[in-house]
């Protein structure tokens, strides 16, 4: 199986890869740059082009074939709050985490529906259904992964292809690095299980939902938030 994912130069983009290289599928980092750590074959993929993720398909598909799974996780954010947020700092969020997965869905689907099988994945948050002062931008885009998702979901299931959202909370990573350590206190305390995830723990999911025992989930979210969500 071929697997694409995209932001898969770090954190829980690269700890995917890295698990769907270890569960034998053949893993094509989408990056702007077209570099990846660790050995992962690379492709140039800026997710606000679509003319980018065309070239970055054409490119995969005439290497390895069509992509069978799709793990749509790049994204961005520019926090702040809502009276002093700029159109650029909502738009960049908007194109990056939203826009771009659909970019990347859209194209992905040519293939799988030919195919009559694959799996597409998008990373959202927590907050999609929670909800975060200075993150409206952020939130809004994140919440807008589900809505294509399930919708996703009853367009392509009868072709044997699957569409699910994974929503981790809190994980540690260089977008959690930068928080100060006293917020980072105070969201840890709010969190059941009193700590952060690591990449690892959501990559995993990630992996279960692109293996065959994941073949009869479909229009799902599933947390990996430490219960922070629950009930959202």
């Amino acid at each position: 199986m071929v697997a694409l994912v995209s932001g898969a130069n770090r954190g829980i983009g690269l700890a995917t890869a890295r698990a769907l290289r270890e569960s034998g599928h053949v893993v094509v980092a989408g990056t702007r740059s077209g570099t990846a750590p660790d050995g992962l074959a690379a492709v140039t993929m800026d997710v606000t082009s679509t003319e980018s993720v065309d070239s970055a398909f054409d490119q995969i598909e005439a290497e390895y074939g069509a992509i069978d799974i799709l793990v749509a996780n790049a994204g961005i954010t520019r926090d702040g709050l809502i009276l002093r947020m700029s159109d650029s700092d909502i738009d960049d969020v908007f194109q990056t985490n939203l826009v771009g997965a659909l970019r990347c869905a859209r194209r992905a689907a040519k293939g799988m529906v030919r195919a009559r099988r694959g799996r597409i994945i998008m990373v959202s948050s927590v907050v999609w259904a929670l909800g975060s002062a200075g993150q409206v931008n952020y939130a809004a885009a994140k919440a807008g992964l589900v809505g294509a998702a399930r919708s996703l979901s009853r367009e392509l299931g009868g072709r044997g292809i699957t569409c699910n959202v994974v929503a981790p909370g809190f994980v540690e990573t260089e977008m959690t690095e930068v928080l100060e350590e006293s917020h980072r206190e105070t969201i840890r305390g709010q969190i059941p299980l009193g700590r952060y995830a690591t990449p690892d723990e959501i990559a995993a999911v990630i992996d279960f939902l692109a293996g065959d025992a994941a073949a009869y989930i479909t229009g799902a979210v599933i947390p990996v938030d430490g219960g922070l969500g629950m009930g959202h």
